[in-house]
């Protein structure tokens, strides 16, 4: 037990150590190149960041033959990265932090409201044996991937539309653009190794501890793929951009959608959501009415806290995360 739970913490400290570097690259190249922060958090963070999710869920299916597994380290990262926005609420001590951010997010939250819920429908379809296939893939993964490509170009023109925002004094003007490329890259490629380990620890956590896959996916794997949305969201708002970081986590929420469509891709068995535990959609429709409020809070812009810590919004996510949690554990042997 000892063993196995060591090697998840190697997973977990090298996926985390990739952050901040991925962070400050990324901003180095949103000013290099004059591409808005809130697209560079979009694609390149939200990308990078969701890169283990990627790697875990290939593995998954591929090699280790654990779609449970997949689909829950997935689902339940667009859960967690969603319950980030609560520590950036509770570190962003200047005012309430859903009274400064962009209402431009909204957009990409209802994207991912489009998407998630759309995975968690084609769930229960697969289960109940009504949803159609081409060769060995769900139909549904192909719709995730035309709305996915979709959506990021709809962003990209909504951004392309907005005048640049002031940005603060650059603290590394001697980092070239083919300098800030290169460590981006390395970083990356330090979360692609930890990550394609992981699916792996993970079976070993179940077997060890007599849990459910789909528990250990949603919770423990979603868990720790999610430490680089931590990271770097912690340190892009230390770099002064709140909207980088709200970018990174919402992004990253399209990306684990498109990561569920190339699992399917790669899980030759048959039509992927048909072979997983109709629980993940439990899942996915929390993650879908938590991205709701947060596009109410965006809309509503709410100026007090509970208590002085945390808004009404924050806590409203973590009720809501909480109570899936429960749910997954209850039922995610199954």
């Amino acid at each position: 037990m000892l063993l196995v739970w060591t090697k998840f913490l190697v997973c977990a400290c090298l996926i985390g150590l990739a952050g901040p570097v991925l962070t400050r690259n990324a901003d180095i190249i949103a000013r290099r190149t004059g591409v808005s922060r809130s697209w560079i958090g979009l694609f390149l963070l939200a990308t990078a960041t969701s890169l283990p999710e990627l790697l875990t869920g290939v593995s998954a299916v591929a090699a280790a033959g654990a779609p449970n597994i997949a689909v829950g380290d997935a689902l339940g990262s667009c859960v967690f990265n969603l319950v980030l926005l609560v520590f950036l609420d509770a570190m962003h001590r200047e005012a309430p932090m859903y009274s400064r951010m962009d209402p431009s997010h909204i957009l990409t939250a209802g994207f991912g409201i489009i998407l998630i819920g759309f995975v968690g429908a084609s769930v229960l379809l697969g289960n109940a044996d009504v949803a159609p296939g081409l060769f060995h893939v769900g139909i549904s993964s192909l719709v995730v991937l035309v709305v996915y490509f979709i959506a990021m170009r709809s962003v990209f023109v909504y951004e392309g539309r907005r005048p640049p925002l002031a940005l603060a004094p650059d603290e590394n003007p001697h980092v070239t653009l083919r300098m800030a490329v290169t460590r981006y890259l390395a970083a990356a490629v330090l979360v692609v190794g930890a990550g394609a380990w992981l699916p792996f620890v993970g079976l070993e956590i179940a077997e060890v501890m007599g849990w459910g896959t789909t528990f250990v996916g949603t919770l423990l794997i979603a868990g720790a793929t999610s430490l680089p949305e931590l990271v770097v969201t912690i340190s892009a708002l230390r770099l002064g951009s709140l909207d980088m970081a709200i970018a990174n986590l919402l992004g990253s929420n399209l990306f684990d959608a498109l990561v569920i469509a190339i699992d399917d891709l790669a899980y030759v068995k048959g039509p992927l959501l048909s072979q997983v535990s109709p629980v993940h959609a439990v899942t996915a429709f929390a993650a879908v009415i938590m991205s709701g409020i947060v596009i109410v809070s965006l809309l509503y812009r709410p100026a007090s806290r509970f208590r002085g810590t945390i808004g009404w919004t924050s806590l409203s996510l973590l009720v809501m995360y909480f109570a899936s949690t429960y749910a997954v554990y209850l039922y995610g042997g199954l």
